[in-house]
């Protein structure tokens, strides 16, 4: 049960400066805002390229 008003006690610097910090919870972050994406290297665009007549050079030549 709750005290009335005039039997709490005054509320000093330290309550009043933790209530004015903490006193609220943080507007909420979204999710989308939280995360980057990046590569971790460059793409090679030569690591992709296949070359047939290489290929047929390189392991049966």
């Amino acid at each position: 049960m709750r005290k009335p008003p005039e039997m709490r006690p005054a509320p000093d610097a330290a309550e009043t400066a933790r209530r004015a910090r903490f006193g609220r919870l943080p507007e909420r972050i979204r999710l989308e805002d939280t995360v980057e994406e990046r590569a971790a290297t460059a793409p090679d665009p030569a690591q992709r390229a296949y070359d047939a007549d290489e290929w047929l050079v390189r392991y049966c030549l």
